[in-house]
């Protein structure tokens, strides 16, 4: 679950860290964030989302590493 702001608060946490990506509602109410860039950046998003500051209430995040497909510039609420 996310609170309202989450998106948004994330997208600030990951161009902070010079990430690449989107973070967008599911139907079922969860939030998938997609982030490019290097690992020890992505790691540190990771970190701050699943931290006391992220906004409303983060139940569970679960992370999947793959290779970065490219083409993606900013980071974007969808």
């Amino acid at each position: 679950m996310q609170g309202v702001g989450f998106r948004w608060w994330t997208r600030c946490k990951a161009r902070e860290l010079g990430l690449v990506g989107e973070a967008r509602n599911l139907p079922d109410g969860r939030v998938a964030v997609v982030a490019e860039g290097e690992r020890r950046a992505c790691e540190r998003l990771l970190v701050t989302m699943r931290g006391s500051e992220a906004p409303g209430r983060v139940d569970h995040v679960v992370e999947q590493w793959g290779e970065a497909r490219g083409g993606v510039t900013g980071f974007v609420e969808a």
